[in-house]
């Protein structure tokens, strides 16, 4: 190219970066104190501002509803857990208000107090040694990232998964935790799941539905499978064997969390073996409660007759309608905070 054209082209050059049109871009020092005008950084909408989640696994809790955490929890807490439960299965301890819920396969005339004979043990809010689990540190520091500092348990777990009958029993539908949950809002809500032992699809690991979380909460019943469904195993009306399940394999352990509409289940346990889980689900402790009178999560009698065992209070009204009116208070002597400030 000759020095004239050249020269020329430098000229319109210089000249369009001299100006200061709408459509410039304008460059800023990176460490200023005030971002410039228009800047909007990254929003995320189900996680809190943290140290401790990178962008890159706020992202994929943004898209997807749940995140995997590997190794949180250690073998000597899991182990502790483990033992706990088992004393409890024998009765040696009963901590107050806590419900034992048993396999709908055995027969009461068949009941030996033993961990064969127990599905799950729920609210075990007054046994100090299985809610130590919802205290650990290491556990609170990803729960904060996702409802705040000040948090507390509400519904707390230990599953025992049974072996599989060949009837589907110790499946879980796929449901949403939402459902049972009477305040909100929905993402100041966490479930953490952590795996006591190797679990895959042969015993009966987690299955979600990756960005359900997105959606509203939908309609649940109790399926009609032939042999039943264990005690409040509700599931999604509107369920599609053929979905696009994501199977969660994970080793002892490891901690998934998940927000609360995303619609999740397990499979059958095809194994001999017994599949341990503990499990809690938290929330920001300054939640808002429903109290909407049309809230009727437990209308099936035996809902109700298994939660007798904790003293709510019932209305009967016309047309042989049960319907759950105190919420607030049951669910009151459930939670505990683990974290932050009294809630009330």
């Amino acid at each position: 190219m000759d020095q004239p054209r050249a020269a020329a082209r430098l000229r319109i050059l210089l000249g369009q970066l001299g100006r200061r049109s709408a459509g410039a871009v304008i460059a800023h020092p990176t460490s200023g104190a005030v971002p410039p005008a228009g800047f909007h950084p990254q929003q995320f909408q189900y996680t809190r501002d943290n140290s401790v989640l990178t962008l890159e696994q706020r992202q994929f809790y943004e898209d997807n509803g749940f995140l995997v955490i590997k190794k949180l929890v250690s073998d000597a807490d899991i182990e502790c857990f483990r033992n706990e439960f088992e004393r409890i299965c024998r009765k040696e301890v009963e901590p107050m208000r806590l419900v034992v819920m048993r396999d709908v396969t055995i027969a009461k005339s068949e009941y030996v107090p033993s961990q064969k004979m127990i599905t799950k043990v729920q609210d075990f809010q007054e046994d100090e040694e299985l809610f130590r689990y919802c205290t650990l540190p290491e556990v609170l520091k990803y729960v904060e990232c996702f409802t705040g500092p000040n948090i507390m348990a509400m519904h707390t777990m230990l599953i025992n998964k049974p072996p599989d009958s060949g009837k589907k029993t110790s499946c879980h539908p796929l449901h949403q935790d939402l459902h049972y949950f009477p305040f909100r809002p929905s993402n100041n809500i966490v479930c953490a799941w952590t795996a006591m032992e190797h679990i895959d699809r042969n015993n009966g690991c987690l299955a979600v539905l990756p960005g359900t979380h997105k959606s509203s909460l939908k309609p649940h019943h109790y399926p009609q499978w032939e042999e039943g469904v264990n005690g409040i195993f509700h599931g999604i009306e509107d369920d599609d064997e053929n979905n696009d399940q994501v199977h969660l394999v994970v080793e002892k352990g490891d901690t998934v969390f998940f927000h609360p509409l995303l619609i999740h289940g397990s499979g059958r346990n095809k194994t001999q073996g017994f599949r341990k889980v503990c499990m809690n689900s938290t929330a920001f402790s300054k939640d808002e409660w429903v109290r909407n009178k049309n809230v009727k999560i437990y209308k099936h009698l035996k809902d109700l007759w298994l939660l007798s065992k904790l003293a709510f209070s019932l209305v009967y009204l016309p047309g042989n309608t049960f319907v759950y009116i105190m919420l607030f208070k049951l669910l009151s002597v459930r939670i505990r905070v683990t974290s932050g400030f009294q809630p009330y």
